[in-house]
């Protein structure tokens, strides 16, 4: 069963950020804050972004990959793996 998401109204990390970012940082899960009711902002930790933005950057190597096998261009696969490797390895 998913983990219901961490919602918390603006006025609330007015009165308590520092809790509430520790509770955040300590639970790596995304924080929804609402204003008026509504979502307006996701507060996630430093190593959470970090880890999203390598994903994202080898889902770019992997689509721009795509494109230049497409368009008869390629690199050698040994070459790939290693990039790849190399961006894993910045990320342990």
């Amino acid at each position: 069963m998913p983990k219901a998401p961490q919602i918390v109204p603006i006025s609330d990390l007015r009165q308590d950020a520092s809790g509430i970012l520790k509770r955040m940082a300590a639970s790596r899960a995304p924080l929804f804050i609402t204003q008026r009711g509504r979502a307006t902002a996701v507060v996630v930790s430093m190593k959470e972004y970090e880890h999203t933005q390598h994903e994202l950057e080898i889902l770019r190597l992997l689509a721009r990959g795509e494109k230049e096998i497409e368009a008869g261009k390629g690199f050698d696969l040994k070459a790939v793996l290693a990039e790849a490797d190399a961006l894993l390895a910045e990320r342990s």
